[in-house]
């Protein structure tokens, strides 16, 4: 049965002309003129038995008839009531299988005089419903109600969002947190939802519920204070790094000695990475392992061996007498770094860790603990991880190391046993730049992005990509997103972004942009087969998303002490 059930007397008008992909339609009653909005939908009767043809309403327009100039005593001018619509798709009642398919053809247009009918209310959430493949049972993603109709509830097709990866984006304070809270809360209901939010700023931290976890990247007093996994402390060790991941941290490519250090770099950490399997017994890894497996080794034994190598000398060409060896003093700033690195307490969540990160089990502890859905873990399929205290320099090498972390595991998991994970990169633009300034980190993570938004899809591994600037995001990334959720964006190189990205120009939507509401938002993708102008929902917990009213906050009191405070946070690293 067909979700529109019009009656004649519902009609806007009469279909008058009819272009290729155009429809003018003539309103008789002006009052109902009046209601017609620019942006809204409409449907037509179309001259094929069992189809409706779908419209964007795109101009409205009063017209007045000019009488003949040679009658006498004219009466006042007659009125033309139009409205232009432009047909964007077909709903077919059934296709033999399926009922109320839409599809974005025109298999016809409408017959002069076709009713004319407005798409609004319980009909506009039945249609969305139907494009978004949602069902009616309170588990289909929802955003919030449609702005030109507040009565329609804004479904989206939650398998395809996640599945051709997604972007949410929009200017400060225009409310891209806030949507993301309502999605990471929805998700979170689900019964076996995984998903891995980066929270770079401690926003989402009031985000609660049985199906949220929260993480925090060691910080120093996090060391100090011995805290574990346990205690919602994660430790992410060096040797968790890929091969080339520990040349950029560990190797300045200024360096003349640079390629022989890199060289050395990956003989000895094969070594190290040997020793360990050796010494474990794990004789079935050993046969099979290479630099880049995340096996333990051990960080002094590897500076140990580096230092004699550096200081190595060997017989001359002389009896009785020495030469320098090849590598003589050419590791030498290699070695100062790394030893500098291992003793700064920023980098302490890399290489303080202690004895237990060295376990040959840890792995699997950190991965039930991120990777793991509700019944795996017992804690909550969402984890929001927090990188507040994660120095900036090294923070793209970081991100994208978890990244890494998730894609492997996927990868390397029996395509019958794959359990899908969302990750949500919140402030992409820090880690996934789209031209490289920060060197060989920021290559490293935007490798490791680019090779998700490409091949995640068969891994079951959404991205869902946050920012403010989408025109600072990769493009190579931001072309793999399929579905987009833009709110104001009041630059005109990231408007221009999403305008690059509408299928069609239906009704001049990418113009609105500039001028969306906080809360408003303009979707398009394949979630949702139209663009749709939404108002999002508040989420149950709001994000702490730093918009502080100056103007009320100036007009009361002051905390005593709080500079005091903020100094005293500052030198410790660590909110208190």
């Amino acid at each position: 049965m067909t979700i529109f059930n019009f009656n004649d007397d519902e009609a806007l008008g009469k279909v008058a002309s009819v272009d290729t992909a155009t429809v003018v339609v003539e309103v008789n009653d002006a009052e109902l003129l009046k209601r017609l909005q620019v942006n809204r939908l409409a449907v037509l009767q179309s001259s094929k038995p069992g189809q409706h043809l779908i419209g964007i309403i795109n101009q409205v327009t009063r017209k007045k008839l000019i009488p003949s100039a040679t009658e006498e005593n004219e009466e006042p001018s007659d009125e033309q009531n139009l409205c232009k619509v432009a047909l964007i798709g077909s709903l077919i009642d059934a296709d033999g299988i399926k009922r109320n398919i839409f599809r974005r053809t025109l298999e016809s247009v409408p017959e002069i005089d076709a009713n004319c009918f407005a798409l609004e209310g319980e009909k506009l959430t039945s249609f969305m419903r139907v494009i978004s493949h949602a069902e009616a049972d309170g588990n289909s993603l929802t955003l919030g109600k449609y702005t030109l109709d507040e009565n329609a509830v804004a479904y989206l097709n939650g398998n395809k969002f996640f599945q051709r990866h997604a972007f949410i984006g929009g200017s400060t304070g225009a409310g891209k947190s806030w949507t993301t809270a309502r999605i990471i809360e929805q998700v979170s209901e689900l019964k076996n939802s995984n998903a891995i939010i980066f929270d770079l700023h401690g926003e989402y931290s009031p985000l609660e519920g049985d199906g949220i976890s929260h993480f925090k990247v060691a910080g120093p007093s996090d060391i100090e204070s011995n805290r574990t996994l346990a205690d919602g402390v994660i430790y992410l060790p060096y040797w968790l790094l890929s091969y080339e991941a520990l040349v950029s941290l560990f190797v300045d490519r200024s360096d003349q000695n640079a390629p022989n250090q890199a060289m050395l770099m990956a003989r000895e950490v094969n070594s190290a990475k040997t020793q360990y399997l050796e010494d474990g017994g794990y004789q079935d890894i050993l046969d099979n392992f290479t630099v880049d497996s995340p096996v333990p080794f051990d960080l002094p034994s590897l500076i140990h061996e580096l230092n004699a190598i550096n200081v190595e000398r060997i017989p001359g060409a002389k009896a009785g007498t020495e030469k320098a060896g090849e590598f003589n003093g050419k590791l030498s700033r290699m070695i100062s770094r790394l030893e500098n690195k291992i003793s700064d307490r920023r980098l302490g969540f890399l290489f303080q860790g202690g004895a237990d990160v060295l376990k040959f089990d840890w792995l699997n502890r950190l991965a039930c603990a991120l990777l793991g859905s509700n019944d795996e873990n017992g804690n909550g399929g969402v984890k929001i991880i927090n990188f507040s205290e994660v120095p900036s320099d090294v923070l793209p090498l970081i991100v994208s190391l978890v990244a890494r972390l998730a894609f492997s595991v996927q990868q390397w998991t029996p395509s019958e046993e794959r359990h899908p994970v969302a990750i949500l990169c919140d402030e992409a633009h820090l880690y996934i730049p789209n031209k490289n300034v920060s060197g060989a980190s920021d290559d490293i993570s935007i490798q490791i992005f680019e090779r998700i938004a490409k091949e995640g899809r068969k891994y079951g591994v959404s991205l869902v990509v946050v920012t403010q600037r989408p025109s600072e995001v990769n493009k190579t990334i931001l072309s793999q997103c399929s579905n987009f959720v833009a709110m104001r964006l009041t630059n005109s190189d990231d408007q221009s972004v999403i305008k690059k990205l509408l299928p069609d120009s239906l009704g001049g939507f990418s113009d609105i942009l500039p001028t969306l509401d906080t809360g408003e938002a303009l979707v398009v993708g394949d979630a949702s087969l139209l663009p749709s102008r939404i108002r999002i929902d508040e989420p149950n917990n709001k994000p702490d998303s730093g918009t502080i009213e100056f103007w009320k906050e100036w007009q009361g009191d002051v905390t005593a002490g709080r500079l005091n405070k903020a100094i005293d946070n500052w030198r410790k690293q660590n909110i208190q």
